[in-house]
């Protein structure tokens, strides 16, 4: 009898991890490859479990693609070892057990990401192999992403007629990480043709069970469930799941009735935990119909801060000055301060405050950027990156951005720590700045990064950062366009000291919807021209510039009227091209930034004043 002939009639056990078991043997290292290395192993794992009552087993194939398995310097081994896995399995099964062949995730949890070819290509290699070698049926499982997921399955459906289980994994009982209802992304994968449809890992049975309280039943596919053992412990430098196998029992009556015909285990689970669920499936039939209770939703605020007007909206309609002023790297917060104070009389429109720019530490430019908005009334615009926080830090950071009121942010990657005051530190990386956008933006929906509810929207504007100091600039505005379509409201650029450069950025970047705030940075010295020339990641200096400043060697008030010089014909030229001027402060020397400030004013000043004479003249308006 075929397995979906079986699942029509009766309730089915698959088995639990192989993995975990594996991982309490000792082994720690590609699980799959064992498949030719330690095919004893494995197939003592597929024979427990059959043993313990699974009715169908998986292939130990789960991360048995090109891309994972090029971690190892696998990359070539993919059809050899999904092969191997199969006759393992078909060693182990009886004529009443089934085979599916397993393949998982590309990227687990984390920031929503593209689907490339290069993924789509990998999936193909390892279905093609499964297939060749015969197996019952597929399990496409362990899915955060439900684009990822729904890519898959169409490349399955299109190449096989074979039985095929969708399970996607939820951080929230649910809830997908993009906010999607679980019910409403199951009927997704039913539509596109899954007979089986279901969750595993990440959650367990308690928590999966009341998930599938909002899962109506198909009448074109059924439902599965794999929950993980427990919520794993971290003991003597391994992880330990503590569930005992009983408590699997009480819940084999939960499942039906939320109308589950495939029950397994995911990661923690063992064949106790098996035999367990084939244990209390005896004398269940399956269910046949169910109401599903209305599920009271949860409201999400609209936007309630007071609405200023953010740099985005600013530097849309009229010029707009920002500055960069560092936050100290010691406790010492007066000339910070009185540096803020300086430019606010200035008439600046925010402070741009970096967070740890070189990986250095400073004091945390959320603080600074509450205390100058309190003590001075200035806004500013803070930064993150990815280097120093998790996916959990990231949240909960962006999450008191809002409650401060905070509401323009440049998400960045960040310097690596190599290069700063802790080289031995780690750095983070758990999203790029493209998927921080994105996350960012998805805040902005009231959903969190976990796709639960904020239960309030965020109202962010993202700014990006943009570097012009390339050879390719082509290259550079390609990666622009990426970030607009990931969300970035505006951008950012590094420090450019040429005037041919900014000319080349403008007309490079015309087409662009997405306004930019041009960096200009006042050189204080020769060996400062010189050290951010060869030693800053990003930053290049003509060789006439460097000339400029060399000239200046020995007398350092020289050197600043020089580097404003300098700055302020850069500042001429980007008046033709752009309305948003980003001023980096050297060394705190705030002054400095002040005077380029002035001098912006009055340049706009007279080109407003130019234009009511214009229009005077003639009626029409010159810009």
């Amino acid at each position: 009898m075929g397995l979906l002939e079986r699942l029509k009639e009766d309730i089915l056990i698959g088995d639990g991890a192989a993995g975990t078991l594996l991982y309490s043997y000792g082994i720690d290292r590609c699980f799959d490859q064992l498949n030719l290395t330690h095919p004893d192993e494995v197939l003592r794992i597929h024979q427990a479990y059959i043993e313990a009552g699974a009715d169908l087993i998986q292939t130990n194939t789960y991360g048995a693609n090109y891309l994972k398995l090029s971690r190892y310097g696998l990359e070539d081994e993919v059809t050899k070892i999904n092969r191997a896995a199969v006759r393992l399995a078909k060693q182990a099964v009886t004529d009443e057990t089934y085979i599916l062949g397993t393949i998982g995730g590309i990227h687990g949890t984390g920031p929503h990401f593209e689907v490339t070819e290069e993924i789509t290509r990998s999936f193909r290699e390892q279905l093609y192999a499964l297939l060749l070698e015969g197996v019952d049926g597929l399990i496409l499982e362990t899915y955060y992403d439900l684009e990822e997921l729904t890519t898959v399955l169409k490349i399955a459906r299109d190449e096989s007629d074979l039985p095929i289980v969708a399970n996607v994994t939820m951080h929230e009982p649910g809830v997908l990480q993009n906010g999607i209802a679980l019910a409403d992304a199951l009927k997704q994968l039913d539509d596109l043709g899954a007979d089986v449809v279901g969750i595993n890992c990440r959650l367990g049975p308690y928590h999966m069970v009341h998930a599938l309280e909002s899962v109506p039943l198909s009448k074109t596919a059924y439902l599965a469930a794999y929950p993980n053992a427990s919520l794993p412990e971290f003991e003597d430098g391994k992880f330990t799941y503590k569930t005992e196998p009983a408590y699997f029992t009480d819940f084999v009556r939960r499942f039906r009735d939320q109308g589950v015909r495939l029950i397994g285990g995911c990661c923690g689970t063992t064949p106790d935990h098996i035999k367990a669920l084939a244990n209390g499936k005896k004398g269940l039939q399956p269910l046949r119909e169910k109401q599903v209770p209305t599920q009271k939703r949860i409201v999400v605020k609209e936007k309630n801060q007071k609405q200023e007007q953010s740099l985005y909206e600013k530097v849309q309609t009229k010029h707009s000055i920002i500055v960069e002023l560092d936050t100290p790297k010691h406790l010492d917060t007066k000339p910070f301060f009185k540096g803020a104070q300086a430019l606010k009389d200035a008439g600046i429109d925010a402070l741009t405050l970096a967070d740890n720019s070189l990986a250095t530490p400073r004091i945390c430019n959320t603080t600074m950027a509450s205390l100058v908005k309190r003590e001075i009334g200035l806004n500013s615009l803070v930064h993150i990156t990815c280097r120093d926080r998790n996916l959990i830090g990231l949240q909960s950071h962006l999450m008191g951005l809002h409650t401060l009121g905070i509401r323009d942010i440049l998400a960045i990657t960040g310097d690596p720590t190599k290069i700063g005051d802790f080289p031995g530190a780690t750095s983070v990386y758990d999203a790029t700045s493209f998927e921080l956008i994105k996350l960012i933006k998805q805040s902005n929906e009231g959903i969190s990064f976990s796709g639960k509810s904020l239960r309030q929207k965020t109202n962010f504007h993202v700014a990006a950062a943009f570097n012009p100091n390339v050879r390719n600039l082509g290259k550079s505005v390609e990666r622009m366009e990426k970030k607009v379509s990931y969300g970035a409201d505006y951008f950012l650029t590094q420090p450019i000291f040429s005037r041919e450069k900014i000319i080349e950025v403008g007309e490079a970047t015309k087409h662009l919807n997405a306004p930019i705030y041009i960096g200009i940075m006042p050189l204080v010295s020769a060996r400062n021209a010189e050290f951010l020339h060869n030693e800053v990641p990003g930053i290049k200096l003509p060789d006439e510039i460097r000339s400029r400043m060399a000239k200046t060697e020995g007398n350092p008030q020289q050197a600043k009227q020089e580097g404003l010089a300098i700055a302020k014909e850069l500042i001429d030229t980007a008046l033709d091209y752009f309305k948003g001027f980003y001023l980096i402060t050297p060394f705190i020397q705030y002054e400095l930034s002040v005077e380029l400030a002035t001098y912006i004013q009055q340049k706009i000043e007279n080109i407003h004043r130019k234009q009511i004479l214009h229009e005077k003249k003639t009626g029409r308006n010159i810009i």
